[in-house]
């Protein structure tokens, strides 16, 4: 059907396994003729069909979106979308008036490598990961419009920085249905503004919500200071449960001005905020222990393997800052997004950033994404996110 790709010898039990990558080094055939983005089917060595992918030359060569031979064709997408609406609407995330924003398509945990959508009431924000995704953008963006339960007017493709490769025509992010630039949007009771244009990912940070409801519990009466705060996610969830005062810091100007629009927005006392236009590491470092719950909530320090010495130094350095300056008896939510960092290697940093302080630590929770960023059992490289919640004392 598609162009072969020929694994070598007992090189297929990944693919057996459903890993959903295929790596350069099992790859038999020759593949200079091949395109970044075409389909390809994968064979093993004896020549039984196990897969079709997007080909793209780099260590992960194919990114397999059916196990079954099948054409990818209008057909496959309507599935495809069928099975991740069926998915949220179990979640109770479809249709609530409560939450209106939330993940559609997960890449792997969806069973589309490369591929990223997030709902914003009714704008569908699309992020491609793989040539081969974007290839099929007009197709994602029509069945997506076709979608009853959702009722999609706006469809934004924001892949300018997810797809840059070296040596490539740069891509800009572009409507490809409706002109919406921004939304309000309600989780859980509060409210925020969202810009996928100028916002980072596609707008929002949708895969904390589970974990801002767990701050909520413990913000009452609370000095809550959100760290790497961007539009305010954990602010404003402490804010509504009552919390005595909430200081949020970022060196981004424009993270400041969403977040004090998001106070507003919500109808908070603003007394009992304060946002810092500043460096986290500064400010943490020049603070007296005033706060009864820290977040720590950074971007990813590691994105590759190649980062993950510079990133360990960085992750602990800063949770020792905040373990040293917490109040007694206080409450830190320490987070990690980077892929390169796993669940073990996170919780050894955070061991050795404690033991450099002196104080007792103890693990009250274990955290990670939303349901409605699944992980693959067979792609356990899907579950980016970890975070614990500390207690010191």
């Amino acid at each position: 059907m598609y162009r072969k790709i020929i694994l070598k010898p007992q090189k297929d039990r990944s693919v057996l396994n459903f890993h959903p990558w295929v790596f350069s080094g099992a790859i038999q055939t020759d593949v200079k003729s091949f395109t970044d983005g075409e389909l390809v089917d994968v064979y093993n060595h004896a020549g039984n069909y196990l897969a079709t992918g997007h080909f793209r030359h780099g260590t992960i060569m194919v990114r397999i979106i059916s196990f079954k031979k099948q054409t990818i064709d209008a057909a496959f997408w309507k599935e495809k979308f069928r099975q991740a609406l069926a998915l949220r609407k179990m979640l109770g995330l479809i249709k609530n008036p409560e939450i209106n924003a939330f993940r559609l398509i997960h890449g792997e945990g969806d069973g589309l490598p490369g591929l990223i959508i997030d709902i914003y009431d009714d704008v569908a924000v699309v992020q491609t990961h793989s040539e081969g995704m974007h290839l099929a953008i007009d197709d994602i963006s029509a069945e997506l419009q076709q979608l009853e339960d959702l009722q999609i007017n706006t469809v934004y493709d924001k892949s300018s920085e997810t797809l840059s490769k070296k040596g490539m025509p740069p891509i800009a992010n572009s409507f490809l249905a409706g002109t919406k630039t921004n939304q309000i949007v309600t989780e859980n009771g509060v409210k925020f503004y969202v810009n996928w244009e100028e916002g980072q990912k596609t707008g929002f940070f949708l895969d904390q919500r589970m974990n801002r409801q767990l701050l909520a519990t413990y913000a009452k009466g609370k000095r809550v200071l959100n760290t790497f705060c961007y539009s305010g996610g954990f602010s404003m969830y402490a804010l509504q449960a009552g919390a005595a005062h909430v200081d949020s810091v970022d060196s981004s100007k424009k993270a400041i001005d969403w977040i004090s629009q998001n106070v507003e927005l919500n109808g908070f006392d603003t007394g009992k905020h304060s946002a810092w236009c500043e460096d986290v590491f500064d400010f943490l470092g020049k603070n007296d222990a005033v706060h009864d719950i820290i977040v720590l909530d950074p971007p990813a320090f590691a994105k590759h393997l190649s980062s993950v010495d510079r990133a360990t130094i960085g992750y602990r350095n800063l949770n020792q800052e905040a373990i040293r300056r917490i109040k007694p008896g206080g409450l830190i939510f320490t987070f990690s997004c980077s892929q390169a960092i796993d669940k073990s290697l996170f919780r050894k940093i955070v061991f050795m950033a404690a033991a450099k302080t002196g104080r007792n630590v103890t693990i009250l929770h274990q955290m990670t994404q939303g349901p409605d960023h699944p992980v693959s059992l067979y792609h356990p490289e899907g579950e980016y996110l970890k975070g614990l919640v500390l207690r010191v004392d």
